[in-house]
């Protein structure tokens, strides 16, 4: 009989929104209790626990209720033949899903898991000022993160994203340096589309020095989006 001893999880990141596969193997918990998964944004999205690696806990940020929803698996229900969803307790949307490598590619190449997808399911399309605009400009910012791009002067990578309907802010985690992208028009999108490297500094972005000009005093007194 064959084992299997690899499982991919697919996840959108809470705070980017980006589907993301992640590979796990069984063999990882033989030193350690908990794995801890994060998004290339540098977002916490998963954490995997066991005291016997015959039963396993997963602690999942949610993208809908902004809590963690803790769900229990057996050994052998993770890495098993099939697709496994997990869920917000509280709405039924699902979240993300595991099990074999080529199965969750290709359902996930299926369904066109997408940042795009969910905000419509979300209904946030109303929240954004120009949906298209903002999605592209995220996947840029992911993709940019993505390459090891994205980080601040300070030398941490730790960059949070919070989302406003107008704008991306960027915040250090580590010294507190923060920039804002809009994301509005085309003009801004072709910017970010030309941009290789993002350097947070504390006077803005080192690699968009003129990203914001023009749009000074323009910040609207908006409320963030719940990623």
């Amino acid at each position: 009989m064959i084992v299997a001893t690899e499982l991919v999880v697919a996840m959108r990141c809470p705070i980017c929104g980006k589907l993301d596969f992640h590979s796990i193997s069984r063999f990882t918990f033989a030193g350690v209790k908990n794995l801890k998964i994060t998004c290339t944004c540098g977002a916490p999205k998963l954490i995997i626990g066991t005291k016997n690696r015959r039963q396993f806990w997963l602690q999942v940020p949610c993208v809908l209720c902004e809590t963690n929803h803790l769900v229990y698996y057996k050994a052998k229900q993770l890495w098993a033949n099939k697709v496994e969803f997990f869920y917000c307790n509280d709405t039924n949307v699902e979240l993300g899903f595991f099990g074999p490598a080529e199965k969750v590619h290709a359902l996930a190449e299926k369904y066109e898991y997408s940042l795009e997808s969910l905000v419509d399911g979300l209904g946030y399309d109303d929240y954004f000022y120009n949906p298209e605009i903002m999605f592209e400009v995220l996947n840029c910012l992911h993709d940019v993160a993505e390459e090891g791009y994205l980080y601040c002067e300070c030398g941490s990578y730790q960059i949070e994203i919070d989302i406003f309907p107008d704008r991306i802010e960027l915040n250090c985690k580590d010294c507190k340096s923060n920039s804002v992208i809009y994301a509005e028009n085309d003009e801004d999108l072709n910017k970010i589309k030309e941009t290789k490297k993002i350097e947070l500094v504390s006077s803005g972005l080192k690699s968009l020095k003129d990203f914001n000009k023009g749009k000074k005093g323009k910040r609207r007194n908006s409320k963030r989006t719940k990623h």
